[in-house]
Parts: structure tokens; sequence; C-alpha cells
């Protein structure tokens, strides 16, 4: 049994892009990979790609390569993906609607079972088959949600986050500027998309990529 703690959270990071190709090698009916095929794919160079596995004791065979169907069910059971994991997602602006759209259930057991929102223009509608609610009933209807998507305007995060804590929420993806706090316990994930952008452009700019690199 793998100690998860003594996994560097660089490499649980990266689990769940190994997973996803993985899963497509799958269905295309490949029956083992390369590590330089993953490198290729997930854009992680082969060392790296090696030392990962290394962790979970995962290792290939030298001109074999690594088991798809082997990987894959290990993966799966590393990232929980025999569970579904229920989310609610709070706000259902332009971003929170095109959540509700996508939904996540086509690449793993991740699915939002329900919104949150305050406009009486939406509430009691549905968006992508996903039910939308008043945010005042959110203490009462979270019952079996373990994480959260954070959608609502920069004045309103952190008063949310609150009562997504109190309700019993161990995780929250915060897609707002704001930097919110929570108790020990609790993971939040920061999400700012303009600062994204600006990461992206910079390096654009000053790290051009050669054709090696790519």
């Amino acid at each position: 049994m793998t100690d998860q703690n003594k996994i560097p959270q660089a490499t649980a990071k990266r689990l769940p892009l190994y997973y996803r190709f993985l899963n497509n090698l799958h269905i295309q009916g490949k029956l083992r990979v390369s590590s330089k095929e993953l490198s290729d794919a997930v854009k992680v160079d082969s060392a790296t790609i090696r030392r990962d596995f290394s962790y979970f004791g995962a290792l290939g065979k030298k001109g074999y390569g690594y088991n798809v169907e082997y990987l894959l069910g290990f993966f799966r059971k590393t990232l929980d993906q025999d569970e579904t994991t229920r989310v609610a997602l709070i706000g259902v602006g332009n971003l929170g609607t095109a959540f509700l759209h996508y939904n996540f259930t086509k690449n793993n057991n991740t699915k939002i079972e329900m919104a949150f929102d305050k406009d009486p223009n939406k509430i009691g509608g549905e968006i992508g088959g996903v039910p939308i609610y008043d945010i005042d009933e959110l203490e009462r209807k979270m019952d079996r949600i373990s994480a959260a998507i954070l959608t609502v305007p920069v004045s309103e995060a952190q008063g949310i986050t609150d009562r997504l804590v109190t309700s019993g929420v161990k995780g929250v993806l915060n897609f707002t500027p704001a930097r919110i706090t929570v108790p020990e316990g609790v993971r939040v994930h920061h999400i700012d998309l303009a600062v994204e952008l600006q990461s992206l452009v910079y390096f654009m700019k000053h790290y051009p990529l050669d054709i090696d690199d790519e």
C-alpha cells in the first residue's frame, strides 16, 4: 500500500494527467506505452515520469515500457476514481454556467450535483441537468457534498466559504481573485484566470520555445 503522505505534491498534481492519457490509450486498445510516449503526450520529461511512477513501485520494463491496463487500474484506485465525488457550484454566472454545461463526468468521477445562486430568474431551473437552488438553502442542501467550486463575486467569496466550511465541505476550488482563508483540514486551490493569462504572456515574451523544447 502506498503511503500517500510521502508523495510530493508536484507528483500528486500530475497524476490526473497520467490517468487521462492512459484512459485514452486504453479506449484505443493500446496495451503498452513508453515513457517517451507519455512524455510527449503530457509534456512532462521522461525522467520526471519515471521518478513519479517510482513512488508507487509502478516501474516499467526496459525495452517494453508500461502496461497500460495495469497503470490505469493502479491510478484509478490511487485517485479514488472508483467513487463519485459530489461537488456543489456556487455562483451561476457566465463561468459557473460553463462549468454546469461541461460538468466532469466525461473525464473522471467528479460530478457537480447542485448549484446555488441568488438570482430569482435562475433559482428553480436547471443547467446541464444540474438543479439550481437559492443560496439561502445552502446549509440545508449540502448533505454528502465534499467539495465546492466558487465562482461568486469577490466581495462574497469569504462569506460563502465560511458557510461551506460550516456545512462540512473539505475542499474549495476558488475561481475568484479573493485569497480566502479556511481552517486546518480544509484545502483551497486558487485559480485566478487573469493571473494565469498574465503568466502565459510573460513566458511567451521572455522564454520563447525552441523547436527542441516542444
